[in-house]
């Protein structure tokens, strides 16, 4: 029997409802709810405008027109430094980092960025993304920076330290490695053990330089050997601009070696042996900051972090990091032109 045909006018209890009615009702719903968080919204702001404290010339200090909170944008750097594998913008990578520091030096408030670096370094162009990145938005914001070094904070590393105003550093934090490394692997031997041979077809004779499976030829080294000078010379050239010293000052100290904190700082590759806190405290310095007690903006970083964590679970949600397919934690340890300490990965 038809519920409506005994009482018509009586109200239809939720299982009696067909799913079509159950899902008008749901939207009806929210559609009242979101209307009612506007007319809400318009009314805390009207009242605001109204009981807001007169300024000067007469006029309302609305909740609109508040001037924001100076604070310390701070952008945590942390593994090898390299462009990222698909480019998703809560991945680690050189354009996430990069995109991070511009988030931050556009955001209203920001007077100041602290680099928070632990890592061995990483490729070259990634190093430089970031880098130039920060040279752009300290020319055109007028943005102060301050490097904070970690437990490593080396070749690549210190490449973007040296793009900051000012470097802080753990007395024990290992440093330096200025320099850049090719590793070129000669599996001939291995490979004549178990019968592998490769034959290559290729448009010219430098076409599979750096192959594993022969020995390399003086003009190929040659060859290899005058990108590292190129791409080193940018380098100790960097160091140089950044540390206010000469190249003739950086050549000495840029021989590849790792320093401590403490040795860093004799040599004038870093400004301030201290922590998280000290490392704030100058930036708000530099910026202009007055508050004893800054107030530091992470939010960006959150946000990626919260996207990043709900992509590895929706992935092992639907089985996509199990039977052989991995979930991605970051970027793989590059190949080619590395500004990177062999030792940090």
């Amino acid at each position: 029997m038809d519920p409506m045909s005994e009482n018509p006018g009586a109200p239809l209890e939720p299982h009696q409802l067909s799913p079509r009615r159950v899902k008008r009702r749901l939207i009806a719903a929210l559609l009242a709810l979101h209307a009612a968080s506007l007319l809400a919204a318009v009314v805390l702001v009207v009242r605001a405008r109204n009981d807001a404290p007169k300024a000067r010339d007469g006029s309302a200090k609305s909740l609109l027109n508040l001037k924001p909170k100076d604070t310390v944008g701070w952008v945590s750097i942390r593994g090898p430094i390299m462009s990222s594998e698909s480019g998703k913008p809560w991945e680690r990578g050189a354009e996430q980092w990069a995109r991070r520091i511009e988030q931050l030096a556009e955001t209203k408030g920001v007077k100041a960025i602290v680099l928070d670096i632990n890592s061995p370094g990483g490729s070259v162009g990634a190093v430089q993304e970031i880098y130039m990145r920060i040279q752009r938005v300290k020319k055109e914001k007028k943005i102060p920076f301050v490097a904070l070094f970690g437990d490593v904070s080396a070749s690549g590393g210190y490449y973007l330290g040296a793009a900051c105003d000012k470097i802080v550093a753990h007395p024990g934090t290992l440093t330096g490695s200025i320099g850049v490394i090719f590793s070129v692997s000669n599996m001939e031997g291995l490979f004549a053990k178990v019968g592998y041979k490769q034959d290559p077809i290729k448009s010219g004779k430098h076409k599979d330089i750096g192959s594993p499976a022969r020995p390399m030829t003086a003009e190929e080294r040659a060859i290899l050997q005058s990108l590292i000078d190129d791409a080193y010379g940018q380098f100790v050239q960097a160091v140089a601009d950044g540390r206010k010293m000469t190249v003739e000052q950086v050549k000495p100290l840029a021989d590849g070696r790792i320093y401590s904190g403490n040795q860093a700082k004799e040599l004038g590759l870093v400004d301030v042996l201290g922590d998280s806190l000290d490392a704030t405290k100058l930036a708000a310095e530099l910026g202009g900051i007055k508050d004893e007690k800054p107030r530091v903006r992470r939010d960006a970083e959150k946000l990626n972090d919260i996207f990043e964590m709900l992509e590895t679970r929706a992935r092992l949600t639907f089985g996509l990091g199990a039977a052989g397919v991995t979930v991605s934690a970051g970027p793989s340890v590059p190949r080619g032109l590395l500004y990177a300490w062999s030792g940090g990965w």
